[in-house]
């Protein structure tokens, strides 16, 4: 069998920069846990969704299923969700190249991004589209207007395009991302303070915070979710078009991120000025501060995953020794393990906040999305094998993750994952399997890199 990622091998030379070999005792029991989630990929996930979200008719995919995987009504299509489908139809056909209907479904994707999703004016992808490709507006979602643009939407976009180019040699694939990326350079690029903007008008134009803009909007400000995107994106791209304006990016995006956003106590902030100053509220009362958690918290998940995509990044770029960014890495995980990680039953909670005076966050969300367990296990992994002596004993809890994700978040009679896990939340026994926001790319990606780790030891 062809490897999900054979790039991502390069990872395995952090191992030699830790002078550290993984613990040889565990090949059997790392052959048994990749031969699981490799069935699940097949049986549980992947045949759920393709080639049952293809839109024939239309192009691209469609993006909403009810709890069985029967089509929900709704088939609005996001430019997050169609990009986010059309890597993982690329990565699919990269690790099972006889199912060539992956390839058949990329390339739906590549078409419907192309005529429709490009806006042909002033370009960049548009946000929200009906299923036929109408530019939807009148409404807003996250605090822009639908017919506007985003830099999180468009770094999916070029994550998709650049996916596609590399297993399928379509050169027009390649042309939009480079257009999405010098769309990106020519608006939402900050020449004075670096980093994007993320909220942008139709014309590209970033949009500014207003005196009347409600405290609770994120309009206006830089962001850790747009940032860790974009370098996912930009990382992407750069494995397949070694240009040096963007090669220029996505290490600037490296540092921003990793000596910027990413703050003393070792977490990323979620929200910061143009300037990157943070938008805090930790000195407010609790009332305030629950008010607008969206915008100010610890989010566990989004950290573990930021460790790895640093590492991804620092790859590429041809440092994959990187010790700054190795440190800061594995102190992002270790923070998480310390305060959002629960020992009892594995998984990484949704949320802590560093109350005044305080030295510890405490859990104020304490539910665990699936997204988040997912970026989990992968990094999980990582750390065991950069770190097979530390005492945190990585391995072991990458194993109970693994049991939590089967126990409590894989569907084994409908397919695919639950939102999460169903011993918090039981109601997600029949909440959508897929919506705008979920798709099989966190889960797909954490256990195709797993399946590859783990086997080639």
């Amino acid at each position: 069998m062809i490897t999900f990622y054979t790039r991502f091998c390069g990872l395995f030379l952090l191992l030699m920069a830790c002078e550290q070999e993984p613990v040889d005792e565990h090949k059997e029991r790392r052959l048994e846990l990749a031969d699981e989630m490799e069935y699940s990929i097949q049986n549980e996930m992947l045949n759920k969704w393709y080639p049952t979200a293809y839109d024939e008719e239309y192009g691209g995919y469609l993006a909403n299923f009810e709890f069985d995987f029967s089509l929900s009504e709704n088939q609005n299509k996001m430019i997050v969700s169609q990009g986010r489908h059309l890597w993982t139809t690329s990565k699919a056909y990269k690790m099972y190249p006889e199912e060539e209907h992956y390839l058949h479904g990329a390339s739906l994707g590549f078409q419907f991004l192309r005529d429709k999703f490009w806006d042909q004016e002033y370009g960049g992808f548009y946000t929200n589209l009906d299923r036929e490709g109408n530019v939807l507006s009148g409404s807003s979602q996250n605090g822009y207007n639908e017919a506007g643009k985003t830099a999180y939407g468009n770094a999916f976009g070029i994550y998709g395009l650049a996916a596609y180019y590399e297993v399928s040699g379509e050169e027009g694939a390649l042309e939009l991302a480079k257009k999405a990326f010098q769309w990106l350079e020519e608006n939402s690029y900050d020449p004075e303070y670096g980093g994007y903007f993320q909220s942008l008008a139709r014309d590209g134009s970033p949009i500014q915070r207003e005196e009347d803009t409600p405290s609770t909007s994120t309009l206006g400000y830089k962001d850790q979710n747009s940032s860790i995107h974009l370098l996912e994106a930009f990382t992407e791209l750069y494995h397949v078009w070694k240009d040096p304006l963007l090669k220029q990016r996505l290490e600037e995006l490296l540092l921003i991120i990793r000596d910027t956003i990413v703050q003393d106590e070792k977490y990323l902030q979620l929200f910061l000025y143009p300037d990157w100053t943070p938008v805090s509220f930790r000195d407010s009362t609790e009332e305030i501060i629950e008010k607008h958690h969206s915008i100010d918290h610890v989010s566990y998940g989004h950290d573990v995953e930021t460790a790895f995509l640093m590492m991804e990044a620092a790859e590429v770029l041809g440092m994959p020794n990187d010790e700054r960014t190795l440190v800061v890495g594995k102190s992002m995980v270790d923070h998480s393990i310390k305060y959002g990680w629960d020992n009892e039953k594995g998984g990484f909670y949704d949320g802590g906040y560093y109350f005044a005076g305080e030295e510890a966050p405490k859990v104020v969300r304490g539910t665990k999305n699936w997204w988040a367990q997912a970026e989990g296990l992968n990094t999980l992994l990582i750390m065991a094998d950069l770190y097979p002596e530390d005492e945190r004993d990585y391995f072991s809890k990458f194993e109970q993750q693994w049991e939590y994700i089967n126990n409590q978040l894989i569907d084994h009679e409908h397919g695919e994952w639950f939102s999460g896990g169903i011993d918090l939340q039981p109601e997600f026994k029949e909440a959508k399997k897929g919506h705008a926001w979920k798709t099989a790319y966190h889960n797909f990606r954490s256990l195709a890199n797993c399946v590859s780790r783990l086997r080639s030891f």
